[in-house]
């Protein structure tokens, strides 16, 4: 990476000491805009195609004009990346409602803002990927699909900030969130799987959790191994008696749990088949995606 970070903002490439919004900006003053979180393996953009279809429709979804086509945020993602020379990293993408008047009306926001971060991300200390995370349940509920849907992912992160809170309060590094009814939604940051009896089930988008990029990846991984996932409501009893867990996110990649509410998930430490998904999504990630082109 360059030694000045270079960022890309409404249409330039600024060092980041340049890059500034102002303070009468609605992603700034509401949380309201959207965002995508991607990953760079080996100088390549994992699902960039996919993150950008996801980015334009919580945009659509939120009523948010992209000043941009999808052909000029591929791109300009691309060079952003290049531009400060990364071959593995973390982009963050994001697109506010733009500079406005105080009080809520977006309308009055003529024009959305977007800007680009390529850098480094470390979400986890490394021993976690070997020992595995300890998880407990937080209190903070997920707010019901009919409020707000969990497919967007708004620039409004306090409901998974105040989980995480609570799981470092509690000496935790992540922590299972439940919907309005009870059931296993989410973690703050990562999508759940368990397996039970070799059969691997994660909860339903229908409980609340995102749709992740990750997900749909080690899913697609585990019908090639002959482990079809199934997408079935899940409760905390289900975790608790789980012979294996993970979690997976464009930040965390696949990350074994191996203890919930102080209960032991199976015997305690990473499964065989956490192990070999962990395996074949390093190989599928470092091997695919959207080439850079360096200068």
């Amino acid at each position: 990476m360059s030694a000045k970070l270079l960022i890309y903002l409404d249409g330039k490439l600024v060092p980041e000491s340049e890059a500034k919004i102002s303070v009468f900006d609605h992603g700034l003053l509401y949380g309201d805009g959207v965002f995508e979180g991607i990953r760079i393996y080996n100088g390549r953009v994992f699902r960039l195609t996919e993150h950008l279809h996801r980015l334009y429709d919580c945009a659509r979804a939120i009523c948010l004009t992209v000043p941009i086509s999808f052909e000029e945020m591929e791109k300009a993602t691309l060079d952003t990346v290049a531009a400060n020379n990364l071959r593995d990293g973390y982009i963050r993408l994001v697109i506010t409602r733009g500079v406005g008047s105080l009080g809520l009306n977006p309308y009055q926001c003529p024009k959305a803002s977007v800007f680009i971060i390529a850098s480094s991300i470390t979400l986890y200390p490394e021993e976690r990927y070997e020992k595995g995370l300890n998880l407990i349940t937080c209190g903070t509920r997920r707010p019901n699909s009919a409020a707000l849907s969990p497919q967007v992912k708004s620039l409004n992160y306090l409901n998974n900030i105040m989980a995480k809170i609570e799981c470092l309060q509690a000496g935790c590094d992540e922590g299972i969130m439940l919907n309005d009814q009870g059931f296993v939604s989410e973690c703050t940051g990562d999508n759940v799987f368990i397996v039970k009896n070799g059969k691997v089930t994660t909860p339903p988008i229908s409980s609340g959790a995102l749709d992740g990029i990750t997900r749909r990846a080690v899913m697609e991984i585990l019908a090639e191994m002959g482990k079809p996932c199934i997408e079935a409501v899940m409760t905390r009893f289900d975790v608790y008696t789980a012979d294996e867990c993970f979690l997976t996110g464009t930040a965390a990649e696949v990350i074994p749990a191996v203890q919930y509410d102080r209960r032991p998930i199976g015997d305690g430490a990473p499964g065989k088949l956490t192990l070999e998904v962990t395996k074949r999504f390093k190989a599928l990630a470092n091997s695919t995606g959207t080439p850079v082109t360096y200068a």
